[in-house]
């Protein structure tokens, strides 16, 4: 998968009966000539230039190409300022904007130009690497031309699409073609997982955030990746579906500081045609719950090991990423009507979309300067910290959240359940900051990583 996003670095004709201000009413007219469409949605669709500074360590070695891998992270940090250039999308007149995160995340200064060279000066209202979204503001803004957005649940293979974006910035370019897939499921760009509109309208470096829209002009996914070897566009490209867009507006204009997902509290896998016939279906269709947390709303709902989720909100799901993706644009604090199979027997529940609760509380402790370990983190197990490290659900114990300098000097990592220090039991979060008060003149951390035990030892 390649980003869209970059570091900065034939006309049709059509009769004049076609070519007024207007949507194409006919397929033919459609065929003939996309003007009236571009006219209409183009100017919502801007140019987006960010810029951030970054620490990056010089050395004589660094382009060598033997003995730069030797000298890798020797040197001094020095500040480089990185840009980068992407696309987004204008969805309402007083300057709420969509792009993607990997276009404007981490950014101290972005600069968005209107396709009528008009410049606004932009913030991240809210942002997420997972999902690869970021809302802005324009400010000062005003009466800005706008998209709307379009159920992406109604969008079906084969709708005649346009893409419109910055591609190579060499200036906003249309490209036309149809969906050519939906529920694509998987990463698409960086970190970024979950449900995409595949697309073969040509989109290339630049074009990230910029719009996927429907012959009608409104969005329907914001365009993300390509699946490409050589760095071009090969006729595979990967929208956001609006659906979840819009759930990034509303939790921005909520006020969030960040995006926050239903918690499913359980793990999963698709039903393949073995499953399938070792659970007495007929078709293979679904996930089967393999792992389940006892607060899960899920499990509150009845549902157990072993029982395979068809459909959440009215709408099959197919894969984990794909159930995902339902429950977060069912709204938290919202419910969604889940159908399920146990012994070949349909059922439904109606479940709850909550956040993972952070019960028993947390307790996280971060240790001072008087122990061996300072700016160490640790954090009880329960199901929200769970949830915001992706560790298994059935970890227990004190955890590490945060190693700190000294802590990623040792060994540490984030998700490491600290079990024992110099021989003591770690039963809650304050008891490691004792142990390392006053350890003595060696320590050692028995730890459980993935897993499997190990040990780490240092002297003071």
């Amino acid at each position: 998968m390649i980003r869209l996003g970059i570091l900065a670095l034939a006309i049709l004709t059509a009769p004049v009966a076609i070519a007024e201000t207007r949507i194409p009413q006919s397929q033919v007219e459609v065929s003939l000539s996309f003007v009236p469409l571009v006219k209409r949605a183009a100017p919502a669709v801007v140019n987006i230039y960010a810029r951030r500074v970054v620490a990056a360590r010089s050395t004589p070695f660094m382009n060598d190409p033997f003995f730069k891998d030797f000298f890798h992270g020797f040197g001094n940090p020095q500040p480089r300022v990185q840009n980068s250039l992407g696309s987004g999308v204008i969805l309402s007149e007083d300057g709420i904007v969509v792009s993607n995160y990997h276009v404007v995340g981490m950014a101290t200064e972005i600069r968005v130009v209107l396709a009528d060279r008009r410049e606004y000066e932009a913030r991240v209202l809210l942002g997420d690497e997972e999902a690869d979204v970021a809302i802005l503001k324009l400010e000062e803004a005003e009466d800005l031309p706008f998209l709307s957005l379009r159920d992406s649940d109604q969008v079906e293979v084969g709708e005649l699409a346009m893409a419109i974006g910055n591609p190579f910035g060499i200036g906003q370019t249309v490209t036309s073609g149809i969906v050519s897939g939906l529920a694509r499921s998987g990463a698409a760009t960086g970190q970024a997982r979950g449900y995409f509109i595949q697309t073969d309208a040509a989109v290339n470096p630049g074009n990230s955030g910029g719009a996927l829209i429907d012959v009608n002009g409104s969005l329907i996914g914001i365009n993300t990746s390509i699946l490409s070897r050589s760095g071009g566009s090969n006729g595979i490209g990967f929208a956001i579906p609006a659906n979840l867009v819009a759930e990034f507006v509303h939790q921005a204009r909520l006020g969030n500081e960040r995006f926050e997902r239903p918690w499913a509290g359980m793990s999963g896998q698709t039903v393949n045609s073995d499953l399938a016939e070792s659970l007495g279906l007929a078709v293979p269709d679904g996930i089967v719950i393999s792992d389940l947390h006892p607060a899960s709303p899920f499990a509150r709902a009845g549902m157990t090991v072993g029982d395979v989720i068809t459909h959440v909100g009215g709408q099959p799901v197919n894969s984990p990423q794909e159930m995902l993706f339902r429950m977060t644009v069912a709204g938290m604090g919202e419910t969604a009507d889940v159908t399920w199979m146990r012994e070949s027997e349909e059922r439904q529940s109606t479940v709850a979309m909550l956040a993972a609760p952070d019960d028993p509380p947390s307790e996280e402790v971060t240790l001072g300067k008087r122990t061996v370990l300072p700016e160490l983190t640790v954090a009880r197990a329960n199901p929200a910290v769970i949830a915001r490290f992706g560790l298994p659900l059935n970890t227990e114990g004190v955890l590490v959240t945060d190693p700190g300098p000294l802590g990623s000097r040792v060994g540490l990592q984030i998700g490491d359940v600290i079990r024992e220090i110099n021989g003591d039991e770690i039963a809650a979060s304050g008891d490691v900051e004792t142990a390392l008060t006053r350890p003595g003149r060696s320590v050692r951390l028995d730890l459980m990583r993935r897993g499997q035990r190990l040990s780490l030892r240092f002297r003071l």
